[in-house]
């Protein structure tokens, strides 16, 4: 990824809109807003049998655009970044998902980044290679409740960011 996209908290700077994103067919998403609540869930851009390849991803980029609407902007966007997968599929999906989301990212001029699993995960749980559950159990010690590994790991995403990029901000 261009350094230039990587995202630099200033002293001064207002509260961040961010939206972190762990990708896939299931995606799971975190916002934090402006006004620093914190929303997270889980939506699913599966293909039914009747259409093209091409329509999750076109779903995607609109889910995207209207997130961006509620939220009235996003400063940045953060997505999990993967380097390897367990199926040929989920390698597809991911690379598809990213891809979209990094040119919509580059249409819309939001800065974006992508950070690899194990940092997300070492910084949630202590282990590079913490397994669902412990992901989830995480999450649900800093006082959410995530439906699933995805959502979790979106939110553990958000906690890096506010950590690392967004100065501490909660």
């Amino acid at each position: 990824m261009d350094k230039s996209n990587v995202i630099k908290p200033k002293a001064d700077a207002k509260v961040m809109t961010v939206l972190t994103l762990d990708l896939g067919t299931k995606t799971g998403w975190a916002l934090h807003g402006s006004d620093r609540a914190i929303t997270s869930g889980t939506v699913e851009f599966k293909n039914d049998r009747w259409q093209g390849g091409g329509m999750r991803f076109l779903r995607f980029k609109q889910w995207l655009t209207e997130i961006k609407q509620m939220a009235r902007g996003l400063d940045a966007v953060f997505v999990e970044e993967v380097r390897r997968h367990i199926g040929v599929d989920a390698a597809h999906a991911y690379g598809g998902f990213l891809a979209h989301v990094t040119a919509w990212c580059e249409h819309h001029q939001i800065p974006y980044e992508a950070v690899p699993v194990g940092t997300i995960k070492r910084h949630a749980t202590g282990k590079g290679n913490a397994n669902k559950d412990v992901m989830i159990a995480a999450a649900r010690s800093r006082g959410f409740d995530p439906t699933d590994d995805n959502e979790a790991d979106a939110l553990a995403l958000l906690g890096w960011a506010q950590d690392h990029r967004m100065g501490g901000v909660s």
